[in-house]
């Protein structure tokens, strides 16, 4: 059987929690469907404040409660309480230690990897549990992405490659996971587009928004068209809310094509971090 493709979106509030009008509603043939037939997960977990990609990721990557662990939520990078997480209890660390094949999908320039050498860590959770785990990042023999998917990284993020190029790259990493058992891509660029709103909502921001989750959906419907097994998640909410600029406390996705339906729902990003690396063949079936 071939591996999961694992679509890891950042800032992407579920629907059910969008105010009207959100980037969700809009043509998302594949993606939504899928959304709503998945469960909508807790990222706060009983804390105060707004949820953070740093603590929200190592979450899923480990299955562990990594805001009680640092008391607060934190981010958007780890510092050394969750590098120490992610080091000892990583998905990538497991699996690769366990035998199997995962990489991570993202696409790093040159010029990003040197600055990470230089000593000051500035990783966001994917990238640096993949390194942790001796994973090389920009890896050979998988195809790459950008994590804003053919758009613009800045202002007024207009594209910079054709939608067809996004559905080629889905239809590309589903044939991939004939010789890997798990593929990760690390979307970041929802979360930068989310920083990007206030009241009334920028028009390119807006545009960029509605832009960016239908290349998510592309890239998705592809895949499956493939024959991939998927896992969507995120960490927190952002995008789905324009008006605002900050993380929201939004529930967040997680849906599942062609793997095993847990029997108790998960309520929150913990328990999604235990069902994925159950789905990806380490550890037991979690409990309710």
């Amino acid at each position: 059987m071939s591996g999961i493709l694992w679509l890891a979106l950042d800032g992407v509030g579920h629907p059910q929690d969008a105010p009207p009008g959100s980037v969700w509603e809009q043509e998302l043939p594949t993606l939504r469907p899928l959304v709503e037939s998945g469960w909508r997960l807790d990222a706060a977990l009983g804390v105060p404040g707004l949820p953070q990609s740093g603590t929200g990721q190592s979450c899923w990557l480990t299955g562990q409660d990594a805001v009680r662990l640092m008391g607060e939520h934190f981010g958007p990078v780890p510092g050394p309480t969750l590098q120490a997480l992610l080091r000892g209890q990583g998905l990538p660390r497991r699996l690769h230690e366990a035998g199997a094949r995962a990489a991570l999908v993202n696409r790093y320039a040159p010029a990003y990897l040197e600055q990470q050498a230089s000593g000051r860590n500035r990783l966001g959770c994917f990238p640096y549990a993949f390194r942790a785990a001796g994973l090389a990042l920009n890896p050979p023999g998988v195809p790459l992405l950008g994590a804003s998917l053919g758009l613009s990284y800045v202002s007024p993020w207009l594209p910079t490659e054709p939608e067809s190029a996004v559905s080629r790259l889905g239809r590309d990493l589903a044939a991939a996971l004939r010789n890997h058992d798990l593929l990760v891509a690390d979307l970041w660029v929802s979360d930068l587009l989310g920083h990007q709103g206030r009241d009334p909502t920028p028009p390119d921001v807006w545009a960029a928004g509605r832009a960016y989750l239908r290349r998510v959906d592309l890239l998705l419907g592809a895949a499956l068209d493939a024959g991939a097994r998927v896992i969507l998640s995120s960490d927190h909410g952002n995008l789905e809310n324009l008006s605002v600029k900050a993380h929201t406390r939004a529930g967040v996705p997680l849906a599942v094509a062609g793997l095993a339906q847990p029997e108790v729902p998960p309520l929150d990003i913990v328990a999604g971090g235990q069902w994925v690396a159950h789905w990806a063949g380490i550890g037991s079936r979690p409990g309710p």
